[in-house]
């Protein structure tokens, strides 16, 4: 039949991509494997687990249900496990949206990064990217063993929100560490507490920040909204100066460039366009249009001058 044409043969298949087996790191804190797990948890309705694993004792440092895996919650998520832990070594989690830009020319790039990346990388945690699922397995088995343990624990306890939910597993996640956790090969937690300096700039560094242009008018457009620079600001804006628009996690807005934080208020609707103003650049101090009298010495010094001058002219000419 293959002679005839009447069959083609096809090549054997391979068999299954082999994975080594990989051994815990030695310390507390050195490695969390991060994930989240959108599953029936209560009710009726999908929520997301997100869940935290240390991977040298399998305990779970922190856990958290939200609506889903966006960057909001994610943020507050590891913004409450640094005030419990402080900072990891490193993370390792998967490539979702969150977490890693896909695009195929991101490789050539080293300056595509996503809000996550960012924040991290101005901590100093480092981030390693999963290409498997059997790469996190820690994380993988804990969110199999708690869609089977937690979902009838939470339904003898009647929970029905997400506010519940989290309050829940306070107590019960320490029950399930005593029972599955396994003693590290060394004792030595490598969490790092962070300094005052990162820790006031925490706000700063996990919000959702996006580079905007200074409008020939100044104003900022972001979201939709109109925000007006003020005349007076503490360092020089000019037009078509790039600003970085910071939209913290408690959903205030702020506008920083060089360092600085800009005066502004959000106008109520679009601004006229208008082509250019008069206004050079807006500075620390509100230009004037103040003018010396005539009487004044700075005016008077110079008719002096001009004076002399003439004088000088008619002796030549005489």
């Amino acid at each position: 039949m293959i002679r005839l044409k009447l069959w083609k043969s096809k090549p054997r298949k391979s068999g299954k991509k082999h994975y080594a087996w990989r051994a815990r790191k030695d310390n507390p804190g050195e490695l969390e494997q991060f994930d989240g797990s959108y599953h029936k948890w209560f009710g009726n309705d999908e929520s997301c687990l997100l869940l935290a694993v240390d991977d040298a004792t399998g305990k779970i440092t922190h856990a958290e249900f939200d609506y889903n895996e966006g960057i909001v919650p994610v943020f507050n998520f590891w913004l409450k496990y640094f005030g419990k832990h402080g900072f990891p070594l490193a993370i390792y989690l998967d490539k979702f949206s969150t977490y890693k830009i896909n695009h195929k020319n991101a490789v050539d790039n080293e300056d595509w990064m996503t809000q996550f990346e960012r924040a991290m990388s101005q901590v100093g945690v480092n981030l390693i990217t999963a290409h498997s699922p059997q790469a996190k397995g820690r994380v993988e088995r804990m969110f199999e063993t708690l869609q089977d343990r937690l979902v009838k624990e939470l339904k003898l306890a009647g929970i029905n929100s997400i506010k519940e939910a989290n309050e829940f597993l306070t107590g019960y996640i320490p029950k399930l560490n005593a029972k599955f956790a396994v003693v590290p090969a060394r004792k030595k937690d490598l969490h790092k507490k962070p300094i005052k300096q990162i820790q006031e700039r925490l706000p700063q560094i996990f919000s959702i920040q996006n580079t905007r242009v200074v409008m020939n008018d100044y104003t900022i457009r972001f979201a939709n909204s109109y925000y007006q620079l003020d005349e007076t600001q503490p360092t020089t804006v000019y037009k078509k100066d790039k600003v970085t628009v910071e939209e913290r996690l408690n959903r205030e807005v702020k506008i920083s460039l060089k360092d600085k934080y800009l005066n502004f208020k959000v106008l109520p609707e679009k601004p006229r366009k208008e082509i250019d103003i008069k206004l050079p650049a807006i500075t620390v101090r509100k230009i004037s249009d103040w003018k010396p009298p005539i009487d004044h010495p700075w005016r008077t010094q110079f008719l002096f001058d001009k004076k002399i001058k003439q004088k000088e002219k008619i002796l030549n000419t005489a």
